[in-house]
């Protein structure tokens, strides 16, 4: 599980691993025991009263060298973002990834091996370059992919905007390409380099959590405003009433043919 997600407290990993209350968290404070010993795991903070876990490289190595996960590299262990203060952050995309795998996916388990979170989205020619916060690809034929962004109630609602509006920027992008004396065509940056599978680009989910409920409904109705007319699929909803299998707020609908009027050059032809 900390090789899916990176960061998560004993609550968090007993509801994965056993299911259960208190007996469960016991198993798993005992078995986080062992595995410091080993070398394996480490705690680097608190949320409130609460450990927050990850792995140490050694403990993501050996994961790595048991083939339980794909290789990745360039992931990290998380512990630098507990350190830094955003444990409170990781820890509520934890909650959203198991509330997520909880509640549309049945709670299928093996699903948890299909996400990723810290996924980097970047277009050099451009400059932009955003993290999403967790990226979940079901393993279907069609490799279905669906992205999520997690506000913690810790940034302004313009901002919150702002990286909504990021994700149509990425979607909207074009590159030329063909061989030298080819007409060549022009293709969507993404399909063409990161979701060369996905028919349309992925769906993007807008979860909101870290404050009251009446506090959230505000947020997502003032995001629903503010990102009226963007033409990527975007469904939104608070933390809470994921965990509580309540149904999404569609806020935005893909329109690749707006999109592409709206984003009429391609950089580099």
């Amino acid at each position: 599980m900390l090789g899916c997600v990176r960061i998560a407290t004993v609550r968090q990993m007993a509801q994965v691993i056993t299911g259960e209350e208190s007996e469960g968290r016991s198993y798993v404070r005992r078995a986080m025991v062992e595995l410091t010993e080993l070398g394996l795991v480490e705690t680097n903070g608190k949320d409130g009263k609460h450990k927050i876990w990850n792995l140490t490289p050694a403990g993501q190595k050996a994961l790595a060298d048991g083939n339980e996960l794909l290789a990745r590299p360039k992931a990290g262990t998380g512990a630098k973002a507990v350190r830094a203060g955003f444990g409170p952050h990781g820890l509520a995309v934890t909650d959203t990834i198991l509330a997520y795998t909880d509640t549309v996916l049945r709670g299928r388990r093996e699903y948890l091996t299909d996400w990723q979170v810290e996924v980097n989205h970047a277009i050099k020619q451009t400059g932009l370059s955003f993290n999403t916060d967790a990226v979940l690809a079901v393993p279907t034929k069609t490799s279905e992919v669906r992205l999520f962004e997690l506000d913690n109630g810790s940034m302004s609602r313009a901002r919150l905007a702002k990286e909504v509006w990021d994700y149509e920027r990425y979607a909207g992008h074009r590159v030329w390409e063909g061989a030298r004396g080819t007409i060549g065509g022009m293709y969507p940056f993404w399909q063409r380099h990161r979701y060369t599978r996905s028919t349309t680009f992925p769906r993007l989910h807008v979860v909101l959590a870290g404050k009251a409920e009446h506090l959230l409904d505000n947020r997502l109705q003032a995001l629903t405003a503010a990102v009226k007319g963007i033409t990527i699929a975007v469904w939104a909803n608070t933390l809470p009433s994921l965990q509580r299998g309540e149904p999404w707020y569609e806020i935005g609908v893909d329109d690749p043919h707006e999109r592409r009027a709206r984003y009429p050059e391609a950089i580099g032809r």
